[in-house]
């Protein structure tokens, strides 16, 4: 399909009009069942209709700058495209191509701002756009949400600003949320039968975008502040005491980050919705040297490796113990985290650590290594440390601890991205906002944290079936997100505890396996210890096998919070399904119509008869399927399944 753009029509308007007159606008989806409603006068609002119910009733949204003209909100011109093309991302999250196909309304006003609406068959977004040529900054804007007040909400509730966002998601009836809630993005929403979810993209030089209630069933858009004054109060953060009366500081035209409203009739259509990465800003540039792969990690179990003839810890023969465990099973690269340097000197290594021989090493083996920073260090040594990182041979970085997303934070994400693409790095964000589009726009940025992940599980037991059911509709939604799955030692409720040197995963085996196919991370982890994985050969014939980025993906059974199953083909034309439940044991169908005609080998590690009583068990078997069979997926509690199908 080639790209093309139809000329629907414009409206051009010459006469100055009265500023109370009303001009009334409606966008349709290209399949027509999605109505935005937008009426422009002395305020702008809009409404969302789905098959013809109202889903999102009439809010106002707003925009106002320091060189707005006084005239408000006079149209100038009004002109209505549609577009229909396909793209073909760089790095495979969820497919190797998607279509992008939506009908758009550019609206100038006098006032020397534009806004713009696209409507999608599963969702809708706006944006602004300033036409200015001076500096300025941005005072205020508004953006309201009417949901149905009685539905309901998985709300990632927030204490402040200033957060890692990595929340759990609180099941509140819509208007029980006041402005005493706060809460990050993305955020998920039933209202009249349907699923919304509410996100942003393309976020550059501007603030990030938060929700608080108003109690009756309307979300408001906040945005912390441009800081005014900040304290850095230890190696790795950095707080704001103080923070302007204005959003942003902007120099000459802009445009700022879409809000997107998903909207699904099924939960199991959330899984392939993929408005935040065609929204994004497209990529400029070769990405072609970017390589999506598995990762060994380190910190989630402080190296506290055993049955080795040497002393485990931060030095050169535990990493070379990583790097040899991950050349024998295809792993692309290892993370050397907190740890390796001095967090306020990330060219002071630390004692036993000489990371250029373990570069070394590494590519002897065909395996590259990764290294953690703290942002703020980083910072400081931006250009230093990538440069002398790119001479030892380190693929990527992870970058810790920003934990806000005001402009002046923004701005340093897209800074380290645009570095590390100069020096060929990959990057991963953790203690960070939700992805904006990153993938699209820095294809080298190919993961992020921002989600409330499995390195809890050292501490608390908070990361259990039915958050980690939840998320895949809510965090995922947004992007890719490093959740960090594959711990070894697995748990039901009475037998989970707290061993940060030797963590516990509540759920089962066959649940932690599932992620590497539900979860999406084209950097994706393994958590545990080479020590454990070395005792589970079974286990790590399905991790060998299992890639980190997709073909083509089909949700098979989905709903939020209680169950999730997905099948998706890797680039070789294998497919895997992921099965997952929160704490009810599940029979869930198995239809294998996804598959192409022809004779499929089937390999399949499910819950053992025992995972109910003991997480660990997990059953191994292999049969022969097309694409006319129907099976049964027989999960425990907290239990999961994987499939590996290969053509015969």
């Amino acid at each position: 399909m080639n790209a093309k753009s139809l000329w629907l029509g414009s409206l051009l308007l010459g006469m100055i009009l009265p500023c109370f007159a009303q001009k009334k606008y409606s966008l349709s989806s290209p399949d027509k069942t999605i109505q935005v409603s937008i009426s422009i006068g002395d305020s702008i609002t809009y409404a969302v209709s789905l098959d013809g119910k109202a889903l999102l009733t009439a809010a106002p949204i707003a925009f106002q700058t320091s060189a707005d003209k006084n005239a408000q909100w006079k149209v100038s011109k009004a002109l209505t495209t549609a577009k229909d093309e396909l793209l073909k991302p760089v790095v495979q999250q969820k497919t190797a191509e998607l279509r992008d196909q939506y009908n758009q309304l550019h609206v100038d006003f006098a006032n020397g701002l534009s806004l713009e609406w696209r409507a999608y068959d599963n969702g809708i977004a706006w944006h602004w756009i300033t036409n200015h040529q001076t500096a300025y900054t941005v005072l205020k804007e508004q953006a309201l949400f009417g949901l149905e007040a009685h539905g309901r909400a998985w709300y990632p509730q927030e204490d402040g600003f200033f957060s890692h966002n990595e929340r759990q998601y609180r099941n509140y009836r819509i208007d029980s949320i006041d402005d005493k809630k706060l809460a990050s993005l993305p955020a998920l929403f039933e209202s009249q039968g349907a699923k919304l979810l509410i996100t942003e993209s393309s976020l550059f030089n501007y603030a990030g975008m938060w929700l608080r209630g108003k109690g009756n069933g309307q979300l408001q858009a906040v945005f912390p502040h441009y800081p005014k004054e900040k304290k850095v109060t230890s190696d790795r953060d950095e707080r704001v005491n103080s923070r302007e009366d204005f959003i942003a500081r902007v120099s000459g035209p802009q445009a700022f980050p879409w809000r997107i409203v998903m909207i699904a009739r099924t939960d199991a259509a959330i899984l392939t919705n993929q408005l935040p990465y065609q929204l994004g800003r497209p990529a400029t540039g070769d990405y072609s040297w970017v390589k999506p792969g598995k990762v060994q990690w380190d910190w989630w179990h402080y190296n506290n490796i055993y049955g080795v003839d040497f002393r485990a810890g931060i030095n050169n023969d535990t990493y070379k113990y990583y790097i040899d465990f991950a050349a024998k099973y295809g792993i692309e690269y290892v993370l050397l985290d907190e740890g390796w340097c001095d967090t306020r000197d990330l060219m002071k290594q630390a004692p036993g650590i000489n990371v250029e021989e373990l570069a070394r090493y590494a590519r002897e083996k065909k395996v590259d290594l990764l290294l953690w920073t703290s942002w703020l260090v980083l910072d400081k040594q931006l250009d230093t440390a990538l440069k002398v990182f790119a001479q030892w041979g380190i693929k990527g970085i992870k970058v810790d601890f920003m934990q806000r997303d005001d402009q002046d934070m923004v701005n340093y994400y897209e800074k380290v991205s645009k570095a590390a693409a100069a020096h060929h790095m990959l990057v991963d964000f953790h203690g960070a906002y939700k992805p904006t589009g990153w993938l699209r726009t820095y294809p080298n940025v190919m993961t992020s944290e921002g989600v409330l992940g499995n390195e809890i599980s050292k501490f608390a037991g908070s990361i259990d079936p039915e958050h980690t059911t939840t998320i895949p509709f809510t965090r995922m939604a947004a992007g890719p997100m490093d959740f960090t799955p594959g711990g070894m030692l697995n748990a039901q409720k009475n037998a989970w505890a707290a061993v940060p040197g030797e963590p516990l995963t509540l759920g089962t085996r066959c649940n932690q396996l599932a992620m590497y196919v539900i979860y999406e991370s084209p950097l994706q982890m393994l958590c545990d210890m080479p020590t454990h994985y070395y005792r589970e050969p079974e286990a790590m014939e399905f991790l060998r096998a299992v890639p980190s980025v997709w073909t083509n993906t089909v949700p098979l059974q989905a709903k939020v919070g209680d169950y999730v199953a997905i099948a998706r083909q890797a680039a070789n034309g294998d497919w895997f399904v992921g099965a997952m439940t929160d704490w009810t044991p599940r029979d869930l169908a198995l239809d294998l119509s996804f598959l192409p005609e022809g004779k499929w080998r089937m390999q399949v590690w499910k819950d053992g008869p025992n995972a109910d009583r003991n997480a660990k068990d997990c059953a191994v078997e292999t049969t022969t399927v097309d694409r006319t069979s129907k099976l049964i997926m027989k999960l425990a509690k907290g239990g999961g399944y994987v499939a590996r199908i290969v053509r015969l």
